[in-house]
C-alpha cells in the first residue's frame, strides 16, 4: 500500500498491466525528426512512411478483394514494434530505405531472444548474408516468405522488402490473409498472431494501433461549449509537447522533477505530465485544481467507474487506478473528448496526444467539474 501511495503522489506512472507491454520513447515531433503526422499526436512516423501505410491501404484490395478493415493503423501498429518506422534512416522518395534494416542472425545463439537456427534461403540476396538467416526491412519478413509475398508497392516492377511502399503493401496482403475482416477484434489478433506467434507481441501491436486510431481522428466538438470546451481546446492545443515527469502547472508546460517509479527523471524536459496537463486545461477555462491526480479525482461530480465509459461526456477527467474503487490508489488521468477518446499525457517518453479511453489499465471513473 505504501509504494501504491509513493506512485500516486505524482502523476503519472506507467501501470505494470499496462497493454503495451514496453514502449519505444516516441519523438517530441520536429520536422527534423521526422515530421508530426495527423495533427501531432502520431509524433513518431515519419511522413514518408505514413504515405507507404496509407497508399497500401488503397491498393491491398486488388490483391485480396475479400480483405476487410485494413487501414493504416494497424500497419504502423506492426511497423513501430517491428523497426520503429525506420526512424533514423534515410528513407527516399521512391520509399527506399538506407541503411538496411537488417535482424539478428537467426543461428540459435539466444541473441536477440532467437533460439531456433534458420538455415539461409536466398543466399544473401535480401538479407546480406549467405550464412544463415535473418529478418529484413522496416516490417521485418523472413527472405523465405518475402519470396512468396512480397509485391511491388511503387511501380518500379521490383519487389523489395527494403522498401517502404513494397514492404507496406506486403504486410497487407499477409495481414489480410485470404479475406479477414480486421473490424473484428478477433480477426486481427488472428492476423497480428500470424505475423508473429506471442501473445505478448500481439498486445504489443493492438496497444499501437489503438495508440493510432485515436489519433487519426480528431474530436467532433461541434455540440461542446462554453467552459468545457475551453478546456478540451487548451489541452489539444498542447499535442505534441513532450511528457515531463512532474511537469505543467496552471500556467503551461514546466520543467518537472526526478524521477518517476521507473527511473525517469522531468528535470531537464519542458512539458506536462498528465495532471500537470489537466491543471493547466481547466485554468483556462477559469478552474483550478489540485496537482496530483488522486486529489483531482474529489473535485466535481463523480463518476463512478461502475457506469462504465459510456457515462463519460467531453471535458470529464478520467482517471485510472492500481485498485479501482479506492481513490487512494490513482495513478493517471485524462480528459474525455468523446467518442471513446481522452487527451493523454502518458507516460515518459510519449507526448501529449489522442488516446483511447481503454489505453490504460484500471479504469476509475471520472469527474465532471462543468
Amino acid at each position: 500500500m505504501v509504494t501504491l501511495l509513493l506512485f500516486a503522489a505524482v502523476c503519472c506512472a506507467a501501470p505494470v498491466g499496462n497493454a503495451i507491454s514496453a514502449y519505444v520513447a516516441l519523438k517530441t515531433g520536429q520536422q527534423d525528426d521526422g515530421g508530426i503526422a495527423e495533427g501531432g499526436s502520431a509524433a513518431d512516423i515519419p511522413p514518408r512512411m505514413l504515405t507507404a501505410y496509407k497508399k497500401a491501404v488503397q491498393r491491398v484490395g486488388k490483391y485480396v478483394p475479400k480483405c476487410q478493415g485494413m487501414r493504416w493503423p494497424i500497419l504502423a501498429g506492426i511497423a513501430k514494434v517491428e523497426s520503429n518506422h525506420a526512424v533514423g534512416r534515410n528513407i527516399a522518395d521512391n520509399g527506399d530505405i538506407r541503411p538496411k534494416i537488417y535482424g539478428v542472425l537467426l543461428n540459435g545463439s539466444g541473441a536477440g531472444g532467437n533460439t531456433t537456427v534458420f538455415p539461409d534461403t536466398d543466399n544473401g540476396k535480401w538479407d546480406g548474408t549467405a550464412t544463415g538467416e535473418r529478418a529484413v526491412g522496416p516490417f521485418q519478413f523472413m527472405p523465405s516468405t518475402w519470396e512468396s509475398i512480397g509485391k511491388d508497392g511503387n511501380g518500379d516492377k521490383i519487389a523489395d522488402p527494403h522498401n517502404a511502399d513494397d514492404g507496406a503493401l506486403s504486410a497487407a496482403i499477409y495481414l489480410c490473409g485470404n479475406g479477414r475482416d480486421l473490424t473484428k477484434r478477433a480477426q486481427l489478433k488472428a492476423a497480428i498472431w500470424q505475423y508473429n506467434h506471442s501473445s505478448e507481441y500481439v498486445a504489443n501491436v493492438l496497444g499501437w494501433i489503438d495508440q493510432y486510431t485515436a489519433a487519426a481522428k480528431d474530436p467532433d466538438l461541434k455540440n461542446v461549449s462554453g467552459k468545457v470546451r475551453t478546456a478540451i481546446e487548451a489541452a489539444l492545443s498542447q499535442r505534441g509537447v513532450p511528457y515531463s515527469w512532474g511537469g505543467g502547472n496552471a500556467s503551461g508546460k514546466s520543467y518537472g522533477t526526478c524521477c518517476s517509479p521507473s527511473g525517469k527523471s522531468g528535470a531537464n524536459i519542458k512539458g506536462f505530465d498528465c495532471s500537470g496537463l489537466t491543471t493547466h486545461a481547466y485554468a483556462k477555462a477559469g478552474v483550478s485544481l489540485p496537482r496530483t491526480a488522486a486529489a483531482q479525482a474529489g473535485v466535481g461530480q463523480r463518476i463512478p467507474a461502475s457506469l462504465g465509459t459510456g457515462a463519460l461526456k467531453p471535458g470529464d477527467l478520467v482517471f485510472y487506478a492500481y485498485a479501482p474503487g479506492r481513490d487512494s490508489t490513482i495513478y493517471h488521468v485524462g480528459i474525455y473528448v468523446g467518442s471513446g477518446q481522452m487527451i493523454n499525457a502518458a507516460r515518459p517518453g510519449t507526448v501529449v496526444r489522442l488516446d483511447s479511453v481503454n489505453a490504460m489499465s484500471g479504469f476509475a471513473g471520472g469527474a465532471r467539474l462543468l
